[in-house]
């Protein structure tokens, strides 16, 4: 006992503290994974539309 506390309350303590931390990692993580499915999504939009213009293009001369 330190302090008169349990050596288990100061376990749980940490527990907690790592839980919290590992679950910011994670939140950090599946951010990034959202960012780049967003991106990947513009970028074929912008290709969409590039060849739609193209497309028109062509067909008005």
């Amino acid at each position: 006992m330190i302090l008169g506390v349990s050596w288990w309350v100061y376990v749980v303590i940490f527990l907690i503290f790592f839980s919290g931390v590992m679950s910011y990692r994670a939140m950090q993580a599946e951010r990034k994974l959202e960012e780049e499915a967003a991106e990947q999504e513009g970028k074929i939009y912008m290709e969409r539309m590039e060849i739609e213009r193209d497309r028109r293009r062509q067909g008005s001369h």
